[in-house]
């Protein structure tokens, strides 16, 4: 790493990007983690190269860019489902996106320069990184996709261990832990000797949580159904009534195997020809193919001001409809953070660009929905899973979360693999089950600690049955959010400025 923080000019720019994309492939769904023992420590000796912090942002720019081109190179299926339109995007959609997170590198790594080498730029790196990944999750529109803490999200026992502290800090929290953990490489033998011990200590701490007291099941069974359904056929009304019927077939299929009460899923948008909401012969057929189960829960359209019109003030919303067997209908819940490009175009872009037709209106925010014979249960819809701290109504928890999602934008890419990590660690977040009913795949069960309890496979037409286990008790992050990362990355950049300041004063 000393000779790297001689390169200069374009060897240090190659290098900085060669890093940042050798990152990506810590994420889900390679999580090939030890690969930021060299990614980490290489940024920070390209920064202490740095002859200015306006180099070393330039540099962290640079390693921003090659690690989310990488990660989100997945986001240009979606613009080849309408390349009639926008063929003309292909080349520069990922690469700008990239650019614009890759600004959320640029600033710690030029922030950082400012710290002395070793233990204090490593702790500042760590806070900083946390603290403008967290403003990543507000700015503009939000994306805070592929947080450095979603590595751990392995599949199986590993990753369930390495995924408790989640409960505590959150997404954010984890995240702070892996970059300050890939830095260890930079610094002293007994620093180095202490890293491996927190992480061994982490491990042992995720093994014992998992062994806790289980809480009492709900008796229900949760059956998730997953149509795949392309995407074209959804804006198709002859194909997407077909689809339809498809979706009540394999509801009818499923529940021949199920005794005793039971939750049917529907995936996003799956009843695109009927708006559930002003449709009972709808909502009756789903019941019908459904019976015995106490409730279906299916992703359809609404409208904001009710029904259908001219109106251009009357947008459609992404919904959510909940109903039971005895006619009961729960209050539609309407997607409130909404895809950027997908479902509206940002009014700060000058270009007026969205792939998907129309504009959506935004729902209000989290909600519990509450139905005779279901345990309260909390709505989320796709997108709004990659957002830690902003899943549930924290005035009103519910029993368990519903994640409805279509990812079928995204073809078999590591996309879909991503968000289904993503909805993993909202469950250990919460401490709350999460049931996943994807359209095209993965869907998904997970209890209040995490742990998988059947998923299907990518691009098939199949129903996933699972038992909806009951909820945890309220852990920490869900008690106080995003507060316990915040404070925890400004007390470790505060501690790094004040051992610095200090030791020029001395």
């Amino acid at each position: 790493m000393t000779r790297l923080s001689r390169w200069t000019g374009w060897r240090a720019g190659v290098a900085a990007f060669g890093l940042g994309a050798l990152s990506a492939a810590a994420l889900p769904p390679l999580h090939i983690i030890p690969l930021l023992l060299v990614a980490v420590p290489g940024l920070l000796a390209l920064i202490a190269g740095s002859g200015s912090p306006w180099v070393a942002a330039r540099r962290g720019f640079l390693f921003g860019l090659g690690h989310h081109v990488f990660g989100l190179y997945w986001i240009t299926e979606a613009i080849l489902l309408e390349s009639a339109r926008y063929w003309w995007l292909v080349p520069f959609a990922v690469p700008a996106l990239s650019a614009l997170l890759a600004l959320f590198i640029a600033a710690p790594a030029g922030l950082v320069w400012h710290v002395p080498a070793g233990w204090r730029r490593a702790l500042a790196l760590a806070g900083l990184w946390t603290l403008f990944d967290l403003l990543r999750q507000y700015l503009g529109t939000g994306f805070p996709w592929n947080p450095w803490g979603s590595v751990w999200a392995i599949p199986g026992g590993v990753g369930d261990a390495m995924l408790q502290p989640l409960a505590w800090v959150g997404a954010p929290g984890l995240t702070l832990a892996t970059v300050l953990l890939a830095a260890a490489p930079t610094l002293s033998r007994p620093l180095q000797a202490g890293a491996v011990a927190a992480l061994a200590l982490w491990a042992g701490a995720g093994w014992i949580r998992l062994q806790g007291t289980e809480p009492p099941g709900t008796g229900l069974t949760a059956v998730l159904v997953q149509g795949n359904v392309t995407q074209g056929a959804k804006w198709n009304l002859d194909q997407a009534r077909l689809a339809f019927d498809r979706h009540l077939a394999l509801t009818r299929t499923a529940m021949a195997t199920v005794t005793g009460p039971a939750v049917v899923i529907w995936p996003e948008t799956s009843s695109t020809p009927y708006a559930l909401t002003l449709n009972p012969a709808a909502r009756a057929a789903i019941l019908a193919a459904a019976a015995p189960a106490q409730a279906a829960i299916v992703g359809t359209l609404a409208f904001s001001k009710g029904e259908p019109s001219a109106d251009p003030d009357n947008l459609p919303l992404n919904t959510l409809l909940a109903f039971t067997a005895d006619g009961t209908v729960a209050a539609p819940y309407a997607k409130w953070h909404l895809v950027p490009f997908g479902e509206f175009a940002p009014s700060w872009v000058p270009l007026a660009i969205q792939i998907v037709p129309g504009r959506f209106g935004f729902g209000t925010g989290p909600l519990t929905l509450h139905l005779p014979g279901l345990p309260a249960v909390g709505p989320m819809i796709c997108y709004e899973a990659i957002f830690p701290g902003q899943v549930i109504d924290r005035a009103d928890r519910p029993a368990w979360i519903v994640n409805i999602t279509n990812d079928a934008w995204f073809g078999n890419s590591t996309g879909p693999r991503q968000h289904l990590a993503a909805a993993r660690m909202r469950a250990v977040e919460e401490g709350l089950p999460v049931m996943r009913a994807a359209n095209t795949g993965i869907s998904a069960g997970f209890d209040a600690r995490g742990r998988e309890l059947g998923r299907t496979v990518m691009g098939a037409a199949t129903t996933l049955v699972v038992p909806l286990p009951g909820a945890g008790s309220p852990t920490p992050f869900s008690r106080f959010g995003l507060f316990i990362p915040g404070f925890l990355a400004f007390g470790m950049l505060a501690s790094a400025i004040a051992s610095a300041f200090k030791d020029r004063r001395l």
